[in-house]
């Protein structure tokens, strides 16, 4: 009997299996796949909010942009606090001063954003909060220069006040709050370095924005804060005086006018300008190359407009005042001041508008000013004398577009943004 033909298995083969199903079994390896990468990257629904103290309000990005675009001030919505008048008008009311000097750009800024087409009318819709209190304007010293021994008392009163009467000092220790410290060493007030740095900034401004006038790179205990380099304060006018430098006859080659001591006078183991400005004295007073003056004038800025180059060497602090005016005439700020910080580095891009020279290099001066004139002295001037530079070293009041409070509205957006990206960062890690 033949075997009967042997029956095909009714059962599907494992390799049959494989095939049927392989199209499935890719899908679900795909979608674990997805999942499992889902799950390891960080969130990315909602738009960042600009920190967790703040309480931006919706506004659309094209609105945005156009408003920037039209050449109005940065979105940045600033409440100014309506502090009682002995914080500040009181102290402008007293002494004219106040509102003009070196340091009175804690007035300025003031004033400006009491104008701003972005002040805040209501602070539950503020990004930030401005405290205006004037601690420059004490002139009751003998030499005439302002007293900064209350600073520390009037601040703390304000900010006792601020705290007590409104909310929002508190729901983030300051954070969101600006003052403007425009001394020496900023909010450590006290003119000598080694005072400044004993005393430190005060324990309840550490929190907070501080506009000031001191920069240097690296670490310095005054300004161990969150803070915003400032141009120490010009008159508007000084930027009208010559509004076409390029047309100027300048027959003066290195102009420097200011305390120069002949004798340097030991102050508690400190010298006034790290005796920088007695070198540029020995160096240079009999060349004829140099004006240098010590006495007083009135009329020192049209000696500076007639100028190449205006020398800028520290005094007690790096800044000085002589920068922006130097700038404001078209001279060559020739800054001599080691590791100081310039402000708005963004827009005025100070090693293409200045010369910076090293404390220890005094010697060679004259042979860094004839290699310059005889290189790039005229990419240089061309430069300086761009009127957009110019006028960001200038507080307008009103504030204009480009001018230095319009500046500094911008690099407090910056500051905003770079906390709120810190912020997102720190909560995907925790």
């Amino acid at each position: 009997m033949r075997d009967p033909k042997p029956r095909r298995s009714q059962a599907p083969s494992l390799a049959a299996k494989l095939r049927k199903h392989s199209t499935w079994l890719l899908l679900l390896w795909f979608a674990l796949s997805v999942y499992i990468f889902l799950s390891a990257t960080p969130p990315t629904a909602a738009p960042l909010r600009r920190s967790a103290f703040l309480h931006p309000k919706p506004r659309a990005l094209a609105a945005t942009t156009a408003h920037t675009a039209a050449g109005a001030a940065p979105p940045v919505w600033i409440y100014v606090y309506d502090l009682p008048a002995r914080f500040n008008r009181d102290w402008v009311a007293a002494d004219t001063r106040c509102a003009r000097h070196l340091f009175a750009a804690e007035v300025a800024v003031h004033e400006a954003l009491l104008g701003y087409a972005g002040r805040a009318a209501r602070p539950e819709d503020a990004d930030l909060f401005f405290v205006p209190v004037y601690v420059s304007c004490n002139f009751s010293t003998v030499n005439g220069f302002p007293s900064l021994s209350h600073a520390r008392g009037l601040l703390a009163e304000a900010v006792d006040l601020v705290r007590r009467e409104m909310p929002y000092w508190n729901r983030s220790a300051g954070a969101d709050h600006v003052f403007v410290a425009s001394h020496d060493f900023g909010a450590c007030f006290h003119p000598m370095e080694d005072v400044a740095i004993a005393d430190g900034i005060p324990e309840f401004l550490k929190r907070s924005i501080l506009l000031q006038t001191f920069g240097v790179q690296g670490q310095h205990v005054c300004q161990d804060v969150e803070h915003v380099v400032i141009p120490p304060h010009v008159p508007p006018e000084v930027a009208h005086e010559l509004p076409e430098p390029e047309k100027t006859q300048r027959d003066i080659f290195a102009f420097f006018r200011g305390k120069m001591e002949v004798h340097p006078k030991n102050i508690s183991g400190h010298f006034y300008s790290k005796k920088v400005r007695t070198e540029l004295l020995q160096n240079y007073g009999r060349n004829h190359k140099f004006y240098l003056k010590r006495k007083r004038f009135n009329n020192y800025r049209s000696e500076m407009a007639r100028s190449l180059f205006c020398l800028c060497p520290l005094g007690w602090a790096p800044w000085s005042p002589r920068l922006v005016e130097s700038v404001l005439l078209g001279c060559i700020p020739v800054i001599i001041a080691d590791n100081i910080r310039l402000p708005f580095p963004s827009i005025l891009r100070w090693p293409d508008i200045s010369l910076q020279v090293a404390e220890k290099d005094i010697a060679s001066l004259e042979m860094v000013l004839d290699h310059v004139v005889a290189t790039n002295l005229t990419v240089i001037q061309k430069n300086l004398w761009d009127p957009v530079k110019r006028k960001a070293l200038v507080f307008n009041r009103p504030m204009e577009v480009g001018d230095a409070t319009w500046q500094v509205l911008r690099e407090l957006e910056v500051l905003l943004d770079r906390s709120q990206r810190r912020r997102y960062v720190g909560s995907w890690r925790r």
